[in-house]
């Protein structure tokens, strides 16, 4: 058995070398530095004990190594999914309580095993559902509202709620309480990690430094803000001057265990480990493919499912919260050289020792500094020029946009991400329900047919040809039934339709069943429904239908062979034979006299035959 088929870090390790395993360190201890302050705030963004963002960046790490696609996805906590795990969580316990953190630890293990049925079931077309313009809209709400939950912190007083109008509110009435230091503090480490994420960059690039290194060291930032607040909390007494800190954590590994087992609360968490699941994976794969064709790689979507949900499991039967892809960390990960996934695992090892001897120290860390922390990183999230450029572009995808962002900000984060697919899946079934068609004609001296509105071409008023730019299902049957009957009536001459079939990769039962009516109808009319250029998939099905016996035309390899043999009108008074059944003798007729390929330009017709030649093409 090949058990890199199953455990794809085999496959990685062979030919590993001294090298690579430089690299991979490197990259270990770069993305630990960094994951350290984010697991940390990522679990206050969660409303969970920030050892819980620890747990769930070790684990899940070691397992995604194993089991991942991706040379250089970093997974753990991230922004949306820890939002989102605060949405799913309200009311069921008090944040940070043993109740609130069990359901955590449920919800990550629900999400586990959504993505690997998703992933054994091959169904990570799923996430084509989400459009971009949708999850465009939803990760900028999901900035803005993770942001503004960050503010009470910055602030130093009381405030919550789960969409921006309750969290404003609130905001706005605790105004009066703001703690001076803690704000100091906040705006101190908020403005401090903007000048580095502007201007530290260039300026060490002009001091020498490489770009790459130059890069990575700015990205590491955070970690300096957080080593010097932590002293001067410490040495200051903050604490004790009413500063909130993050107080104690604590010291050692994970243990092992299942998560609570309540039916109950499982089918409670149930939608909300979906959506968690397709939101994360979507994101997830989005950035693993983007840097694996930087190096010329391949990611199995599939297999990411499995892995990513084997890594969120890991979370659930470790104390951690839901885990996905980051999108920051995945970068630093890949321009600090990672080779293979065992990074990850480098990583899980420097969380582990981190967890076991940085506990102490980290209880004077201020919440402030991990609020201004997740505010300048979630900042990468927010995009409010995209809505512009989607609306100039698509005033359908533009509004889908907008919905989504709108309820997300102003009902919550669940709403916004259902309202999403619906209009994902509405959008979709709207356009493709008037499929764009065209009449076309001959471009003079050539084989190549255009619109008719758009370009002088060739026509012939006994003669339609009918484009059909989409492939014919339920929602857009009638129309293509009511379009050729229109063109019937616009051409009072008319004696053959033609439907050039080159964009059709599926005819469903309904569409089928249109088809038999259109022909139907054109016969009662005294006009011949003739096809050209049908897949051959579709003609396999096709061929074996009451329809195709009792087609009242031919079927055609091209569209210039349709042209060539209806627009000459002694072939086209003759031209009787169907595709099928009925149509044999015309057949026989038509092959016993078939001219064979063309000398110039190579088509053999296909009129007259019972089947259409198996593959991908006409």
């Amino acid at each position: 058995m090949n058990l890199s088929r199953w455990i794809p870090l085999i496959g990685w390790l062979h030919g590993y070398r001294r090298d690579a395993l430089a690299s991979d360190l490197l990259a270990a201890v770069i993305v630990t530095l960094m994951l350290v302050p984010q697991a940390l705030a990522y679990a206050l963004l969660a409303g969970l004990p920030p050892e819980v963002g620890l747990y769930a960046s070790m684990l899940p790490l070691v397992l995604y190594a194993l089991f991942g696609t991706s040379a250089t996805l970093a997974v753990g906590p991230v922004a949306v999914a820890s939002l989102m795990t605060a949405s799913a969580l309200a009311g069921i316990a008090a944040p940070g309580s043993a109740e609130y953190v069990a359901a955590a630890l449920v919800l990550a293990a629900l999400s586990g095993l959504v993505l690997v049925a998703m992933g054994l079931l091959r169904l990570g077309f799923l996430a084509n559902f989400l459009s971009h313009p949708v999850i465009s809209g939803f990760v900028t709400a999901s900035g803005i509202l993770i942001a503004a939950s960050q503010l009470r912190h910055i602030l130093g007083v009381e405030a919550s709620g789960h969409n921006l109008v309750a969290l404003g509110s609130a905001l706005i009435a605790a105004l009066g309480d703001t703690h001076a230091m803690t704000l100091a503090i906040g705006l101190g480490v908020w403005a401090f990690l903007l000048i580095c994420r502007r201007y530290l960059k260039g300026g060490l690039t002009r001091l020498g430094l490489s770009t790459t290194a130059a890069d990575l060291v700015a990205k590491a930032a955070p970690v300096s803000a957080v080593i010097v607040t932590t002293l001067l909390a410490w040495g200051l007494g903050l604490g004790e001057r009413g500063v909130a800190l993050v107080g104690e954590v604590p010291s050692g590994l994970p243990t092992l265990a299942l998560p609570s087992l309540d039916p109950a609360l499982w089918s409670s968490l149930l939608p909300a480990a979906v959506l968690i699941s397709l939101v994360g994976f979507v994101e997830s794969v989005s950035v693993a493919q983007t840097l694996a064709a930087k190096r010329r790689q391949r990611i199995d979507p599939n297999r990411e499912l499995i892995a990513l949900g084997l890594a969120n499991l890991g979370a659930g039967g470790s104390g951690g919260s839901p885990v996905s892809g980051g999108f920051s960390r995945s970068v630093v990960n890949f321009e600090a050289g990672a080779a293979t996934p065992l990074a990850g695992a480098f990583t899980a090892l420097g969380i582990a020792v981190a967890t076991l001897t940085l506990t102490a120290p980290l209880a004077f860390l201020p919440k402030a500094t991990l609020a201004a922390t997740i505010i300048v990183a979630v900042g990468t999230l927010i995009d409010l020029p995209a809505i512009k450029r989607t609306w100039d572009y698509s005033r359908a995808d533009g509004a889908a946009m907008l919905a989504t962002l709108a309820l997300t900000l102003l009902h919550g984060v669940e709403s916004g991400i259902l309202a999403g697919v619906g209009l994902s899946l509405g959008l979709h079934l709207y356009r493709t329900s008037r499929p764009h068609s065209a009449v076309v004609g001959r471009v003079p001296g050539s084989e190549h047919f255009r619109n008719v509105q758009r370009h002088a071409v060739e026509t012939d008023e006994r003669l339609a040809i009918l484009r059909i730019d989409e492939s014919l299902y339920f929602a857009n049957a009638r129309y293509l039934e009511d379009t050729v009957m229109a063109l019937a009536v616009r051409q009072p001459g008319l004696r053959h339709v033609v439907l050039a079939c080159q964009a059709v990769n599926v005819i469903d039962a309904s569409a089928l069943e249109s088809l038999e009516a259109i022909n139907a109808r054109l016969r009662d009319a005294a006009i011949a429904l003739h096809l050209a250029e049908v897949k051959g998939p579709v003609m396999d099905r096709l061929v074996h239908t009451d329809f195709c016996r009792a087609l009242t035309g031919r079927v055609y390899l091209s569209t210039f062979d349709a042209w060539r043999a209806l627009h000459d009108e002694r072939a086209a008074e003759t031209s009787s034979a169907a595709c099928g059944g009925a149509g044999l003798a015309g057949a026989e007729a038509s092959r016993s006299s078939d001219p064979g390929p063309d000398p110039v330009t190579g088509h053999v017709p296909l009129a007259g035959r019972v089947r259409a030649p198996q593959g991908d093409t006409p």
